[in-house]
């Protein structure tokens, strides 16, 4: 399987908050379209500095994490940011890569979402294409 990347919206979720309460305008949302690898080994959206800068994400606090190569490092947290993916959303948090670091969607934002890795066609899918599905357990 080769690598499989998306094109997302990232969106600043506390100004899509106040746009929905007509505090500003929808225009005044801060938001970016990314490139990103998908990555089902990594659990949280990461995104680089920049980005966080450019959508005025708030550092929440500092999260223990590892390198794929197993090295420990202290990132970022920062958000709320609203991932938009051909017509679904999430609202997450994310860890932050200093300077240029590649963005990855993790599998937290991928399951919100209700998506999958279709390694033959090299792109995500949605499980359920009718729209997200939340599978609960022990409600009636």
């Amino acid at each position: 399987m080769g690598l499989v990347y998306a094109n997302v919206e990232l969106l600043n979720a506390t100004d899509v908050d106040m746009a929905a309460r007509h505090q500003i305008g929808e225009d005044e949302i801060r938001h970016l379209e990314i490139s990103c690898m998908v990555d089902t080994g990594a659990v949280m959206l990461i995104i680089n500095e920049e980005i966080r800068a450019t959508l005025g994400l708030t550092i929440r606090g500092i999260r223990q994490s590892r390198l794929a190569d197993k090295r420990p490092i202290e990132l970022p947290v920062a958000g709320p940011v609203e991932v938009r993916y051909e017509g679904r959303f999430c609202t997450t948090n994310a860890l932050v890569l200093p300077g240029e670091g590649e963005p990855l969607l993790g599998a937290i934002p991928m399951e919100e979402m209700d998506l999958w890795v279709n390694p033959n066609r090299q792109m995500l899918n949605p499980v359920h294409p009718e729209g997200p599905v939340m599978m609960l357990k022990g409600v009636q």
